[in-house]
């Protein structure tokens, strides 16, 4: 197999990149209790995966205490949790690699348990299909979400705003906005979970105004080529999903485009929902080949590749850079096993979400050496 293409230096906003082997945000579940921080062995899992010119955006980080919906989560809303990241940029800048954080509100994907027992908070009152991940790691039905008042939103869009302060503080490069895979800015994006009838629900315009808002904000603190953007068009994760997905999302990366952001990022629909259990979905469209012709700056796609499909995406121009997620998490060295063809350890997926060393910074590199 052939890497011509994955190893092609890429100017990412302000960023060059040495090669194309992103590592996207991926939920491991080691924050500290309690504290929701960033710690030394989360350092560690970052900077064994670390590369000269790579790029890392970091796992989902709830912006407030509001947006946290599962155990042991990272957050970016507290002193201590920007001293937390900042033992993690500082390992992967030390390895040369550059690095974003992903923003995130879970919306009415959480449970009482993580929010001092309130209700969840959503654009509308429609509870979710499906089970919550409680605080004491068990599983229970989604409860019905408190709708947030218009008067709310602003409050809202001051917390995205202030979570990119922080980053900053913490010593990222820049940031990703997580409007996917059912989280709150998707809750208001689509029409199954959006029944507002105020200026951010309804037609299509209204829907997209608080994903276009939130990016204006973070445009704001950082710069628009220092932020980047998650969607995941015909995705099914989480009970997410809109009956006719193009019109919605045709119009909100249109708008989008205009901001000049460092880039998009795709989840592709084959791998809606690969966080929990292994998923191949059919007869799907690619997000990639769809919305390409839409956007300007660079794209990233996600979702079931190996080597040669990434190529092969990068060679037909329908992508710039490839994320390459749970084959990240067993092999620290993904990009020098991708350049040589060198054989990829398999990932252990009991060990996504559970406490600890094991199956997070114990695999080893392609010589057996520690990572």
């Amino acid at each position: 197999m052939t890497t011509t293409h994955l190893f092609k230096p890429l100017s990412l906003g302000r960023l060059s990149l040495s090669h194309r082997v992103v590592m996207p945000p991926l939920t491991r579940m080691r924050a500290t209790e309690q504290t929701y921080t960033a710690n030394p062995m989360m350092a560690r899992y970052y900077g064994q995966r670390a590369t000269p010119g790579g790029f890392i955006i970091g796992e989902a980080s709830q912006i407030s205490p509001d947006g946290r919906g599962v155990p042991c989560s990272p957050g970016i809303h507290t002193p201590e949790q920007i001293e937390g990241w900042k033992l993690v940029t500082d390992a992967v800048h030390a390895k040369g690699g550059h690095m974003f954080l992903q923003l995130w509100h879970m919306g009415r994907l959480s449970h009482p348990s993580h929010l001092d027992g309130a209700l969840p908070v959503a654009p509308s009152a429609i509870a979710a299909q499906g089970e919550a991940l409680t605080a004491n790691y068990k599983r229970e039905p989604f409860l019905t979400p408190r709708a947030l008042a218009t008067g709310e939103i602003s409050g809202l869009i001051e917390r995205y705003a202030q979570a990119a302060r922080n980053a900053m503080a913490a010593g990222f490069d820049g940031v990703e906005i997580h409007s996917a895979n059912g989280y709150l800015l998707e809750q208001f994006l689509q029409s199954r979970t959006n029944q507002r009838t105020d200026v951010y629900g309804g037609s299509i315009e209204n829907r997209c105004r608080l994903v276009l808002e939130v990016t204006a904000a973070i445009a704001a603190v950082w710069g628009a080529d220092r932020v980047g953007i998650r969607l995941s068009p015909y995705g099914i994760a989480n009970d997410s999903g809109e009956a006719e997905p193009m019109p919605l999302y045709t119009h909100l990366i249109r708008e989008l485009d205009q901001f000049g952001l460092a880039y998009l990022h795709l989840i592709e629909p084959r791998a809606s929902g690969a966080g929990q259990r292994e998923v191949d979905h059919q007869n799907v469209p690619s997000a990639a080949k769809l919305f390409r012709p839409m956007w300007r700056t660079k794209l990233i796609a996600a979702g079931n590749f190996r080597g040669d499909s990434a190529e092969a995406m990068l060679a037909d121009s329908d992508a710039d850079a490839i994320a390459f997620g749970r084959l990240f998490i067993s092999n620290p060295d993904l990009p020098e096993r991708l350049r040589t063809g060198t054989p990829l350890t398999p990932y252990n997926r009991a060990t996504f979400y559970s406490k600890g060393p094991e199956g997070y910074v114990d695999y080893t590199k392609a010589d057996g050496s520690a990572a």
